[in-house]
């Protein structure tokens, strides 16, 4: 992947993870489909994709910075 892509990827993985973290987006969604069950779980799998995207968005930063400096 190149960085830039690397970098839309971590922006909007980080972007879309955080909107379904702290807000109840999936809570309703789940609710309407009937998949309520679900939402004890969501802790679980959205706070660690969050910290991944943010890592992601991180290293393409830090990549960034180091190619700009060569």
């Amino acid at each position: 992947m190149t960085n830039p892509t690397l970098l839309k990827v971590g922006i909007i993985g980080s972007v879309v993870a955080a909107v379904c973290c702290f807000t109840p987006v999936l809570v309703v969604l789940l609710g309407a489909l009937g998949l309520s069950a679900l939402v004890g779980v969501l802790d679980y799998v959205l706070l660690p994709v969050l910290v991944i995207f943010i890592a992601i968005t991180g290293y393409a930063l830090w990549k960034r910075k180091t190619m700009q400096s060569n």
